[in-house]
């Protein structure tokens, strides 16, 4: 259990230590603090006492985190927690990060330190990279910060030109018999990694250096009509010449190979028999556009 929070809030030993024992005496602090402030009100104890107590620890408990984690050098790491709750709960807005009463106090989320920082790695012309641009443009808590490109003259870098976010025109030895771009990608700070019609196999360095932190959206209902060659055109043409009914996209984490870790989400659609791999092909890209993005912040918030 420990081990998978350590890789979940990406911290070290030490500060993993140091974050429970927070949480330990803030949660401590939190109810000490509000069985003081409810013997003001002299209720007795009863539905209405456990009601207005857990109100109160509720209210509390932010602040006692954040004003214990200030000796111990964590203030950060409770703020983006807070943070990201907030988020989830709809008291702190996607796009600004501020409290949803415009006319109260204002919390700022641009530190850079609070921010998931999500590298895209991309072999084409980037309509899907474009599609995560636009719906994190504005984000509070998440943002794109490195385009990764294997294909010099990609549409994709020309997006990352036009969007001033910096790129990485990867060397395949390095990529496959080197150290596969790990030291340049932590340097950036980059946390997550998104495939989005990246067509190189991932290194097993690079997965190791990233567990649980790489995702691909795939053209097709996985298992089926997945593997090496299975990307593009080559999927559609497959799956009307089987005269499937219906076909999709698959969003699953990445492993060593090729379209086979855990299924995150799939979407489906019709494939009626007037259906050509063009037309099939756009289906498949309205799927894509509409929940990868989504799905990318769902991941990354919860």
């Amino acid at each position: 259990m420990l081990e998978r929070l350590q890789k979940k809030w990406n911290v070290s030993g030490l500060r993993l230590v140091l974050i429970i024992a927070i949480f330990a005496i803030g949660g401590s602090l939190t109810g000490y603090a509000g069985k003081k402030l409810i013997n003001l009100f002299n209720i007795e104890k009863g539905v209405l006492w456990v009601i207005v107590y857990i109100l109160l620890i509720t209210i509390i408990w932010p602040f006692a985190v954040l004003i214990v984690s200030l000796p111990f050098g964590q203030f950060s790491f409770f703020k983006n927690y807070i943070l990201r709750i907030g988020v989830k709960l709809g008291v702190f807005s996607r796009e600004s990060g501020v409290h949803s009463n415009e006319t109260g106090p204002q919390l700022s989320t641009k530190d850079p330190q609070l921010t998931t920082h999500i590298a895209i790695f991309a072999s084409g012309a980037g309509s899907n990279a474009q599609k995560i641009i636009d719906h994190f443009r504005h984000h509070s808590l998440i943002r794109i910060s490195l385009i990764v490109c294997n294909k010099p003259g990609a549409g994709v870098l020309a997006i990352a030109g036009k969007e001033n976010i910096p790129s990485i025109l990867i060397d395949k030895e390095k990529f496959f018999r080197g150290d596969a771009y790990v030291p340049e990608l932590k340097e950036r700070g980059i946390s997550f990694i998104v495939l989005a019609g990246f067509l190189w196999k991932i290194p097993s360095a690079l997965t190791k250096a990233f567990p649980g932190k790489i995702i691909n959206i795939h053209p097709a209902l996985l298992p089926k009509y997945g593997g090496k060659g299975m990307y593009g055109r080559f999927v559609h043409e497959a799956v009307i010449a089987a005269g499937d009914k219906e076909s999709g996209i698959t969003i699953h984490y990445v492993d060593e190979i090729y379209d086979h870790g855990k299924i995150i989400f799939q979407d489906k659609c019709i494939v009626l028999p007037t259906d050509t791999p063009d037309t099939l092909a756009q289906k498949i890209h309205e799927l894509e556009h509409k929940n990868f993005p989504a799905v990318i912040e769902k991941l990354l918030l919860k």
